[in-house]
C-alpha cells in the first residue's frame, strides 16, 4: 500500500533512523537520505578497510550499497515491511574514492516491486544493479 502524502515525510525519516541505527551503517560509515522524488540516496565515504588485495573498493561493499539503495527506495513506498527477494550487480569500473548509490523503482506492485540501482564514484558510473523486493503483511517497522 502506498504511503499517503501526509505521512510520507515521517515514514522516510523513520526509515532513515532505522538505517543509521544499524550496525552495518555505523561500520561502513554509510549515510542515507531521500531525494525530492523519494528515492534512497546512499553516500559511502572511501575507507581503505573495504579494499580488496589490489587496493580498490571490494565488489562486496558495492553490492551492499546496491541492495540498500533498492530496498530503501521500495520501503519508502510501502507501509508494510519489505524483504529482498534477489538482486544483481554489474561492476563496471574500479573505485578508490567516495561512492554514491541511488535506487529507482521500475514497477511497484501489490506483492512485488522491482528496482534499478546505480553506484557512482564522482562522475563515473562504477556499478549498476536490479532488484526484486517482496511486500510483506508485517504492519510496522522494527523498534530502534
Amino acid at each position: 500500500m502506498a504511503i499517503p502524502a501526509e505521512r510520507r515525510a515521517a515514514h522516510l525519516a523513520r526509515l532513515t533512523e532505522l538505517f543509521h541505527a544499524a550496525p552495518i551503517a555505523r561500520s561502513m560509515g554509510t549515510r542515507l537520505a531521500y531525494d525530492a522524488e523519494h528515492r534512497a540516496v546512499f553516500t559511502q565515504p572511501y575507507n581503505p578497510g573495504f579494499d580488496h588485495a589490489l587496493g580498490e573498493i571490494h565488489g562486496g561493499a558495492i553490492a551492499t550499497l546496491i541492495d540498500n539503495a533498492g530496498w530503501f527506495t521500495v520501503a519508502g513506498e510501502y507501509e508494510t515491511w519489505v524483504a529482498t527477494v534477489e538482486f544483481q550487480v554489474r561492476l563496471l569500473g574500479r573505485a578508490k574514492e567516495a561512492l554514491v548509490a541511488r535506487g529507482r523503482i521500475v514497477n511497484a506492485g501489490k506483492r512485488l516491486a522491482t528496482t534499478t540501482m546505480e553506484v557512482h564514484a564522482g562522475d563515473r558510473l562504477v556499478a549498476i544493479g536490479s532488484g526484486t523486493f517482496t511486500i510483506t503483511t508485517f504492519q510496522s517497522l522494527p523498534p530502534l
